[in-house]
């Protein structure tokens, strides 16, 4: 079996982020031929087309981050009913010039947690519709919809409720056979 570098973008750029928490704990459930890295954001100026002749150096630093990985798994939180600001922002950014969409053939999945019981839905119905236009095949199902509960994941990134866990780690084994499944129709560097 192939290795895999998936870079994950954690909507939120709240240090205490939930999402940031389920991130770094699906990096714990993952298979071993997935190595998880994030792909940081926070820097990214409000992106404007004035700056597609010249890039600033920390939106190249980011679109150098995407074509760094084999694929991208966004874990984001809901804001409104759509996606946080930032993180349109950075996918703005990564798409950006015209010609030089990183996201472009560039596997992905999304899921993400909130206290509410449709846990992100809505939020990853706009995501989904995005990256549909930007080009990334994304992984439809499973579908992942977490609510999050007090104490769900440890200080140490564990999943705490067994049943949680299981999906989480199954959904981590379903990304990795679609990485592939991609990757074998859209070989990397095509």
């Amino acid at each position: 079996m192939d290795k895999f570098k998936v870079g994950y973008i954690v909507g939120s750029l709240s240090v205490a982020s939930i999402n940031r928490k389920l991130a770094l704990a699906l990096a714990k459930l993952a298979p071993p031929e997935l190595e998880l890295v994030e792909i940081p954001f926070r820097d990214l100026p409000l992106y404007c087309y004035d700056y597609d002749k010249d890039f600033p150096a920390v939106a190249t630093g980011f679109k150098a981050a995407i074509a760094a990985v084999d694929a991208v798994l966004f874990v984001t939180p809901e804001y409104n009913r759509s996606i946080p600001g930032g993180l349109k922002n950075a996918i703005d950014w990564g798409s950006r010039p015209y010609g030089t969409n990183s996201f472009s053939r560039k596997p992905t999945a999304v899921i993400g947690t909130s206290p509410g019981a449709i846990g992100t839905a809505v939020g990853q119905q706009h995501l989904r519709s995005i990256l549909s236009f930007c080009n990334a095949p994304q992984m439809n199902s499973p579908e992942a919809y977490i609510q999050y509960k007090a104490d769900m994941i440890d200080d140490q990134h564990e999943v705490t409720v067994e049943a949680t866990r299981e999906f989480l780690r199954k959904f981590m084994q379903d990304f990795h056979a679609f990485i592939e499944r991609v990757l074998t129709v859209l070989p990397r560097g095509s």
